[in-house]
């Protein structure tokens, strides 16, 4: 086949749209989360064309459903293992594919578009109101939350800017911190603590979410497992992870050059890999972005640039 997309988030979509349009005759296989990351959102309101905002399942089935009007073949599986050629002319040699049902696909270009997980936790409370006042992203559902109180979970510059920006928005914000101490940067430090909004809990773990049918407080434990330890109940609307994310590339670790926390390594401002045929769109090569409009642009390159490789051979 001409192209093989692995991915089934904004990144993944899009490209299919462009490379079906392209007459790639693209296959896409969707993976273990149809939609990818953002339908853990509650609503997307930031994605142009949506003015009055959108669900994000029903904005992905529309790009779904777009993709499927131009030709693209779906496939419901997960890849386990992948083969890549190196790309040496002459350049005859198939990528590979295997999916847990033991299908092998073979192509002559991959788009990597997996996604990133954000990480969690791990108390059980946390999926029980995931969508309804938890959230791994400020900069999509913080606007849920204006006039609310809200607390970040995290210590490094992605909670403390998370922690400014909800800040901006909401009444009051927590920032819930496990050691004695930011990892952050100086600069980020110090504006969090110039910020009145803002009240630092050093020493803090999150013991459990409470709350009839959504967020309504948490109960948290100070100095834990010390003599003076102590337990302390805050009242929130909002909990919003910033622990980190972890791109969803481990499967691709032998053949694809990775940087230091697992993103894929594009070159310069392309979706090209190491690998000629091999490109890699949204989340899973972007550690700074993680927006739904940007994945979506990455896709439209890898599938522009998918179809210029071909036509290159």
């Amino acid at each position: 086949m001409k192209c093989l997309i692995i991915g089934s988030g904004p990144a993944g979509y899009t490209a299919a749209i462009y490379a079906s349009r392209a007459n790639l005759q693209p296959v896409l296989i969707e993976g273990p989360q149809l939609g990818g990351q953002l339908t853990i959102t509650t609503e997307v309101e930031n994605f142009p064309g949506y003015p009055d905002g959108v669900e994000p399942f029903q904005m992905m089935d529309d790009m779904r459903r777009q993709a499927e009007r131009f030709g693209t073949q779906f496939v419901s599986a997960i890849v386990e293992k992948v083969e890549f050629a190196n790309g040496q002319e002459p350049r005859t040699q198939s990528h590979k594919v295997w999916t847990d049902d033991g299908t092998l696909y073979e192509a002559d270009t991959v788009i990597i578009a997996t996604g990133a997980s954000a990480k969690w936790l791990g108390i059980p409370s946390e999926k029980e109101y995931r969508g309804r006042g938890v959230s791994a992203c400020a900069t999509c559902d913080g606007f849920f939350y204006r006039g609310k109180t809200v607390a970040v979970v995290g210590g490094g510059d992605t909670a403390c800017e998370e922690a400014i920006y909800l800040a901006n928005l909401c009444q009051k914000v927590y920032m819930i911190v496990r050691k004695p101490y930011f990892r952050a940067s100086e600069i980020m430090q110090q504006r969090v603590f110039d910020n009145p909004k803002i009240e630092v809990l050093f020493e803090h773990n999150t013991l459990r979410l409470t709350g009839e049918t959504k967020v309504e407080g948490a109960d948290l434990i100070y100095k834990k497992g010390l003599p003076d330890e102590e337990q302390r109940h805050i009242a929130i609307d909002g909990f919003f992870l910033a622990i980190g994310h972890q791109p969803n590339t481990k499967l691709f670790a032998d053949y694809l050059d990775l940087d230091a926390e697992g993103y894929i390594k594009v070159k310069g401002d392309s979706p090209c890999t190491n690998i000629p045929g091999v490109f890699a769109a949204g989340d899973c090569a972007d550690p700074h972005y993680r927006q739904a409009i940007v994945a979506a642009a990455a896709g439209c390159k890898a599938a522009i640039e998918a179809d210029k490789y071909l036509k290159g051979m």
